[in-house]
């Protein structure tokens, strides 16, 4: 998987957290047990924004068990729930990590793995029974304000990027919330999605936007090295825009619920 820092996630947990469907949310903690303690797999845990959030609107009493293949982040984790350093490879791969599991939720996710690993997590969730939240998911989408006669196109090539092999394989990028519903479904799960988009339009997103308009900027270049200098003239324009305190993001993305029908 790629490497995230640890500024870099504390840097937008917030945002996530504006950002997330509470109804979503609340529709997966309803499906959830309540005669029994819940047990929760989070993928790709991080530094733990997604427990973080989710603890405080789910059933009682929990046990999670939090997976990341970097145990720098684990590290900066919430010490209450165990934790395993594991590479997402072999997570999926592993039944074991599934049963006995009510939910299994990841933050974030979804667009850096491949369509093959999204199948076999959905067979594991299946297998196991559990319902599934999958939040802040990016889906290709990116408007900008002021508008800049590149921005379209670095979009594009930054979306071309998202689907570039992250680790397991060529990642699903924005079609994968999508492709996520479409596997669910098949499975038999009822599923619904709904828009969890960062809006960036205050002065304290400031330090956010800056990150997104290098990291952008980086990605286009890494599938468009020849247009090295349009991309750089493009990067110091916005970064212009968010220095005069005029500019203003939107980044796509979405969050899917889906649970098994109660036999």
């Amino acid at each position: 998987m790629s490497e995230f820092s640890a500024d870099w996630l504390a840097l937008r947990e917030p945002v996530d957290a504006a950002s997330r469907s509470m109804r979503l949310a609340r529709v997966v903690a309803d499906a959830l047990p309540r005669y029994r303690a819940v047990d929760i797999l989070d993928l790709g845990t991080g530094t733990g924004a997604n427990v973080r959030y989710l603890a405080g609107k789910l059933p009682l009493p929990q046990r999670w068990l939090l997976v990341d293949r970097d145990e720098r982040l684990l590290s900066l984790a919430p010490k209450a729930w165990p934790a395993r350093c594991l590479d997402l490879h072999q997570a999926v791969f592993d039944a074991n990590l599934f049963q006995g599991r009510a939910l299994v939720t990841a933050s974030a996710l979804l667009d850096l793995v491949s369509d093959a690993w999204l199948e076999v997590l959905v067979a594991r969730c299946a297998e196991a029974g559990t319902a599934v939240l999958f939040a802040l998911t990016y889906d290709g989408r990116v408007d900008c304000a002021p508008a800049e006669p590149e921005d379209d196109w670095i979009r594009d090539l930054v979306n071309q990027h998202q689907r570039t092999d992250k680790g397991l394989g060529p990642a699903a990028g924005p079609t994968a919330t999508m492709r996520a519903e479409e596997l669910l479904a098949a499975a038999g799960y009822h599923v619904e999605r709904e828009a969890s988009d960062w809006v960036l339009t205050t002065p304290e997103s400031q330090a956010l936007q800056r990150q997104l308009i290098e990291g952008w900027a980086q990605a286009a270049a890494a599938v468009a090295s020849e247009q090295a200098a349009a991309i750089d003239e493009w990067r110091d324009r916005r970064l212009a825009h968010v220095s005069a305190g005029s500019s203003q993001l939107i980044v796509g993305h979405e969050d899917l619920a889906g649970w098994l029908p109660q036999k």
